[in-house]
C-alpha cells in the first residue's frame, strides 16, 4: 500500500502528465501575454528591462485579473523554485534565507511562450526530482526555520499546498486558454451598464 508521500508525489505526477503539461502545448506569446481586462497583472520589462512579475504586497482586493504569463510564471517560482532553492538548494541564496526570501527568486523570469514553457518544465522536472528522492522518515520532518510561519509543518504538508496550489493555477491557465480560443482575445467583453469598463 502506498504512503502518503507516494500518494501526494503521484498525484501531481498526474496533474501534469495528463492535465496541466498537455494543454500548456501550442501556447502563443499572443496568448501568453492576453491580458483579459484593463489592469491585469503580467510579466512585464521593469526599467532596467529584466521581466519581473507585478504584484502588491498586500494583494488589492479583489486582486487583479491576471495574464497567462502570471500564472504560469507564479507556478514557476512560487510553487516550484523557490521551494526547491530553500530546501533543496545548490547553496547559492545564504542558509538563513527561509522559503518566503525574495533571494530564491530566479533572476530572469521568461518573458515569452516558449522560455515560459522551458522555465516551468524546468523547475517542475527539480522540485519533482527532489521530493521524489525523500524518505518516509525526511517526509515526516518538520520544515524548521526554513519553514518560516509553517516551521512545525512537514514536508509532506508542504508537498500538499504545493499540490493544491499548482491544480488551482493550472486550472486558471486552462480557463483563460479556453476563453482566448472562443474568441475574448479578439475583442475584450464589456459588462452591461458599464462602458468603457473591461470585464470577463
Amino acid at each position: 500500500m502506498a504512503g502518503c508521500g507516494e500518494l501526494l508525489i503521484a498525484q501531481l505526477e498526474f496533474y501534469w502528465d495528463f492535465h496541466l503539461w498537455p494543454r500548456l502545448q501550442g501556447l502563443t506569446d499572443e496568448e501568453y501575454l492576453w491580458e483579459p481586462a484593463e489592469g491585469a497583472w503580467s510579466v512585464r520589462p521593469d526599467e532596467s528591462g529584466r521581466s519581473v512579475l507585478e504584484q502588491d504586497d498586500p494583494a488589492p482586493e479583489p486582486p487583479p485579473l491576471t495574464t497567462i504569463a502570471w500564472r504560469l510564471v507564479r507556478i514557476g517560482v512560487g510553487c516550484f523554485a523557490i521551494r526547491h532553492s530553500a530546501f533543496f538548494g545548490d547553496g547559492s541564496v545564504p542558509d538563513d534565507a527561509d522559503m518566503f526570501d525574495p533571494r530564491h527568486v530566479p533572476a530572469d523570469l521568461p518573458g515569452t511562450a516558449a522560455d515560459g514553457l522551458a522555465f516551468l518544465e524546468h523547475w517542475y522536472s527539480r522540485w519533482r526530482e527532489a521530493i521524489r528522492g525523500l524518505d518516509e522518515e525526511a517526509l515526516n520532518q518538520p520544515l524548521g526555520p526554513k519553514g518560516a510561519f509553517f516551521a512545525n509543518d512537514t514536508m509532506l504538508g508542504l508537498i500538499a499546498h504545493i499540490n493544491r496550489e499548482t491544480i488551482h493555477h493550472g486550472g486558471e491557465i486552462c480557463l483563460l486558454r479556453d476563453l482566448y480560443r472562443a474568441g475574448f482575445g479578439e475583442k475584450r467583453p464589456t459588462v452591461e451598464g458599464s462602458e468603457g469598463r473591461a470585464g470577463v
